[in-house]
């Protein structure tokens, strides 16, 4: 059941912490001062926890039925968002299928079919020149070792781990921008390099929930948690965050912040998704999954 539209809280399954319990618990860290290591760890898992029951869907947003069609649809997400590169990809597949045929199609067409995205030639090089190095090198399939994937073109640590946390099945924390923002906010790490960041919130956590926990904090990033304006007043780690207060603390003007699903007015997109339903279903419905 989803929340109705008067209601504070983000919706009928997430977590509501009332402000005056957030601003306790963030008295409380004032006046004790730092936080022991076992401290944080517990901490950062009990939001784990809350996180997974807000988003209990949160999947990949990007479109893909295997590792190639991941790996390729990550690389041309750079500097873009995934709305706009699920636009693309289907017309490019359909296109070119798989490695061998993206290897030999022409440049121009290639360029074309991604234009949309930015910074379209590099990336068209990009998806071509590692397409002509899974054919030459591994057989036309795609490598499942981080150690492997980084010698591709247009790949980093960031999409390595994309894809072998949910093509391969291999615990990784992918590390964006919206993952950096929040790791930050809960005081789970200060760094800014996102290999440093992966090193200390790996070390929160069992490998189990890495893959879990990248997808997690970049939807509560995406949806909440923005990088201007939070919306603290109804966060459901409140009394958990350190951070609390950045954004507006007051529920009804927080709620106006929610992004996506969680958006006043997309109740029905949010039934959906917590029935079940994939991304590709709710958009055949007529849904746009943007913000």
């Amino acid at each position: 059941m989803i929340e109705d539209m008067d209601s504070p809280a983000a919706a009928a399954h997430v977590r509501f912490v009332p402000p005056r319990q957030a601003e306790q618990a963030a008295a409380r860290r004032r006046r004790t001062g730092g936080e022991t290591r076992l401290a944080t760890t517990r901490r950062a898992r009990r939001i784990q926890r809350e996180l997974a029951r807000s988003y209990p869907y949160a999947v990949a947003e990007l479109d893909f039925d295997d590792a190639w069609q991941l790996l390729v649809a990550t690389v041309l997400s750079a500097q873009t968002t995934d709305v706009r590169v699920n636009s693309v990809t289907p017309g490019l597949f359909a296109a070119y299928p798989g490695p061998w045929e993206l290897a030999e199609a022409p440049a121009e067409d290639v360029e074309e079919r991604v234009r949309s995205l930015g910074f379209y030639r590099s990336k068209a090089r990009s998806i071509q020149g590692l397409a002509t190095r899974i054919v030459d090198e591994y057989d036309g399939r795609v490598p499942g070792t981080l150690a492997e994937l980084v010698t591709l073109p247009g790949v980093g640590r960031k999409t390595a781990n994309v894809v072998l946390g949910n093509a391969f099945g291999v615990p990784g924390i992918t590390v964006d921008t919206h993952f950096g923002r929040l790791a930050r906010r809960f005081g789970w790490t200060d760094q800014e390099d996102p290999v440093k960041v992966e090193t200390d919130v790996a070390a929160l956590f069992p490998p189990a929930v890495w893959t879990e926990l990248s997808h997690e904090l970049i939807y509560h990033g995406r949806r909440m948690c923005h990088a201007r304006k939070p919306a603290c007043g109804v966060c459901p780690v409140a009394d958990l965050c350190p951070s609390y207060g950045t954004g507006p603390t007051d529920p009804l003007a927080a709620r106006k912040l929610l992004a996506y699903e969680l958006a006043p007015g997309r109740e029905e997109l949010l039934a959906g998704f917590l029935a079940g339903r994939t991304r590709r279903e709710l958009r055949a419905d007529g849904h746009t999954l943007g913000a």
